[in-house]
C-alpha cells in the first residue's frame, strides 16, 4: 500500500484529497493544527471506507517541532504499515492573513513566511529522507501568483510564488531518486480558508469565473489524487492551476 502524508488533512483541500487517496488505496497520515475533533471523524470516515489513516498534530510553522514529527511519522509507519518509508507529500496546510502593504506589520508578515514557506521548505527537507524512491511531493499554491485582487493578499500570494518555483529545484535536486514534484494551484474556493465566504462573494467569484461558480475543495482534491498516480508519471515540476477558469 502506497501512504501519503496530507499536512492540513483535516478540512478543505486536504480532506477532500485524503479521501480521495483513500478511495484509490492510500494510506493517509493527515496532520492538523487545532480541530483534533474533525481529523478523528475523517480517519474514522476513512476506515469504514475500507482504508488506512492515522491524524498527527503538527503547527507547520513551527521549524523547532519537525524533528519529534519525522520520529512520529517513522513510529507510525512502522506499527500501521509496517514500513520505514512513505510515498506522497502533500504540502497543504496554510492559513489565511488579509491586509493591505501599507498595514502589513512585521509580525503577520513573519508568521505568513513561517507558515507557508519556511515551514513548507523546512518540512519537505526533513520528510524527502523518509520518503520512498520514485516518490512525489505536491505543493499547494494559489491562482493569485498568476492574477492579483485588491483584497489584501500580496504577502500570502508572494509566498505561494516562491513555492512555485521551490516545486522545480525539489524535482531537479531529488530528480537521481525519481521524485516528482508537482504545484497545484487552486483559484477561490468555498471553505472554511479565511473564515468562509458569504453570499455575496460567492456570487461576485462566479461571476468572474468562466465555469459560473465559486470552486470546492471537491474540485481539487480529485486533481491532487490524479496527479499523485502512475496515470501522471510524465508530469513533474510543473504548476498546475485549478481555478475553473478564473480571469486575469
Amino acid at each position: 500500500m502506497k501512504v501519503a502524508i496530507i499536512t492540513g488533512g483535516n478540512r478543505g483541500i486536504g480532506k477532500s484529497a485524503a479521501l480521495n487517496l483513500a478511495s484509490r488505496g492510500v494510506g493517509v497520515i493527515l496532520t492538523y493544527n487545532s480541530h483534533s475533533e474533525e481529523a478523528a471523524v475523517l480517519v474514522s470516515e476513512i476506515e469504514k471506507l475500507g482504508g488506512k489513516a492515522v491524524a498527527l498534530k503538527l503547527d507547520v510553522g513551527k521549524i523547532g517541532t519537525f524533528d519529534e514529527f519525522a520520529a512520529q511519522v517513522s513510529q507510525t509507519l512502522a506499527s500501521t504499515w509496517q514500513r520505514t518509508t512513505f510515498d506522497y507529500l502533500v504540502n497543504n496546510a496554510g492559513i489565511a492573513q488579509r491586509t493591505r502593504i501599507e498595514k502589513t506589520t512585521e509580525q503577520q508578515f513573519d508568521q505568513l513566511v513561517d507558515v507557508h514557506f519556511k515551514g513548507v521548505f523546512f518540512l519537505t527537507q526533513k520528510l524527502l529522507p523518509l520518503m520512498a524512491d520514485c516518490g512525489h511531493v505536491i505543493f499547494v499554491s494559489s491562482g493569485l501568483t498568476r492574477f492579483s485582487t485588491p483584497v489584501g493578499v500580496a504577502v500570502y500570494a508572494a509566498l505561494k510564488g516562491a513555492v512555485e518555483v521551490l516545486t522545480r529545484y525539489v524535482a531537479v535536486e531529488y530528480s537521481s531518486r525519481k521524485i516528482r514534484a508537482n504545484c497545484v494551484a487552486p483559484g477561490a474556493l468555498d471553505t472554511e480558508f479565511g473564515g468562509g465566504r458569504t453570499d455575496e462573494q460567492r456570487k461576485m467569484i462566479g461571476e468572474h469565473s468562466l465555469s459560473g461558480r465559486i470552486g470546492l475543495a471537491d474540485d481539487i482534491g480529485p486533481l491532487i489524487a490524479v496527479l499523485l498516480s502512475e496515470d501522471c508519471r510524465w508530469v513533474n515540476g510543473q504548476r498546475i492551476e485549478a481555478t475553473g477558469g478564473a480571469a486575469a
